[in-house]
């Protein structure tokens, strides 16, 4: 790992590229989740990267949406971003977009929580609460059976990201929520500075 972007630069790149109010949301959630599964899966000295990594991991998504993750690494670059965290934001796209694939544990969390952070949020905005912290697994999978809801949210990546990471579905949903419940807080919170 080189020179670390900050948090707060990370967020202003992500900015720069990307105005719309859900992929912002997207990106700082996907940026919890990671921190999350850091300490979780033992690297708990590497949280801070692996944040950066899902904060920046769709940073070409609206501007350059036929050019996901192949325009990410000039965007990078430029920005000073460490090649680490370029490679890991181009595997998130593997097998979709580039044939760069996850190869470390950080790439594969990524590449595995991606679409599925965004199928989550969905099952949370249809609760009453609104929110992941009183979603069940059963509850989730349900939702997650029925191949119209969230449809753009691709199952067979998420399946894939399971099999990567040597982990049965049910683990990876499990952790998912858990780790979105530890972030959804203040990732609402700091949509609203």
């Amino acid at each position: 790992m080189g020179g670390l972007i900050s948090e707060r630069a990370a967020l202003d790149l992500l900015k720069k590229y990307n105005e719309s109010e859900y992929l912002i949301y997207h990106g700082l959630t996907v940026s919890g989740v990671m921190k999350w599964f850091a300490v979780d899966l033992g690297f708990g000295g590497e949280v801070d990267y692996w944040g950066i990594a899902g904060l920046l991991h769709d940073i070409d998504f609206e501007m350059y949406p036929q050019e996901h993750c192949k325009k990410a690494p000039e965007l990078l670059k430029a920005a000073g971003v460490d090649d680490g965290i370029i490679r890991a934001v181009c595997s998130h796209g593997y097998g979709l977009t580039v044939d760069v694939e996850p190869v470390s544990q950080m790439e594969k969390v990524l590449f595995a929580v991606d679409e599925l952070t965004g199928l989550i949020g969905a099952a949370a905005r249809m609760r009453p609460s609104g929110s992941v912290t009183d979603m069940e697994l059963s509850s989730l999978k349900k939702k997650y059976k029925d191949r119209k809801f969230a449809a753009g949210c691709s199952r067979d990546v998420i399946e894939k990201g399971a099999r990567m990471l040597g982990w049965e579905l049910d683990t990876l949903l499990s952790k998912t929520i858990l780790a979105m419940r530890s972030c959804e807080q203040a990732v609402k919170e700091r949509l609203r500075q």
